[in-house]
């Protein structure tokens, strides 16, 4: 197994470990049975369903692999080990983009649990690392690829 650190806060640990009970339990079920009635059809050579599930059986044991993996390397984020006025992994931080009056509030958490639509942003994205380890009025600059945008950090959550 990897023995890179997995980032993690503690309810991404727990849907992590839910995804992984559900496939190892319910669908490796579902898939076997499926596998099942398609073998019970006859011919395996032409034999769609068959193929299928044995398609989604192989996604499967991919995916429970790499859960295995992800659980094994969890450090769960522990944000008290920082200032409170500091950003860092498992807190939100409010920016102001420069020449701009809205405001834009990004969750700083480890690659596993990014998803940027809901504010959501990796520790490894530029944003990321800009903002990592700066307080409250500090102005960042991210090169990003439509060109270098400046952030000023309005306060940490």
């Amino acid at each position: 197994m990897s023995e890179s650190p997995v980032y993690l806060t503690q309810s991404g640990l727990d849907a992590l470990q839910e995804e992984l009970d559900y496939l190892v339990g319910e669908r490796r079920q579902q898939i076997a049975q499926q596998i099942a009635e398609a073998k019970a059809e006859g011919d395996l050579r032409e034999n769609a369903g068959y193929d299928e599930a044995k398609n989604a059986q192989a996604f499967v044991e991919g995916r429970i692999r790499e859960l295995k993996v992800k659980i094994h390397n969890a450090q769960i984020i522990d944000d008290t080990q920082t200032p409170d006025d500091q950003v860092a992994l498992g807190r939100s931080v409010v920016v102001r983009e420069n020449g701009y009056d809205d405001e834009e509030i990004y969750t700083i958490v480890g690659s596993t649990e990014t998803d940027p639509s809901n504010g959501r942003i990796s520790n490894e994205s530029p944003i990321g690392k800009a903002l990592i380890g700066r307080t409250a009025g500090d102005v960042v600059r991210v090169d990003a690829p439509a060109g270098e945008i400046e952030f000023e950090i309005v306060r940490v959550e």
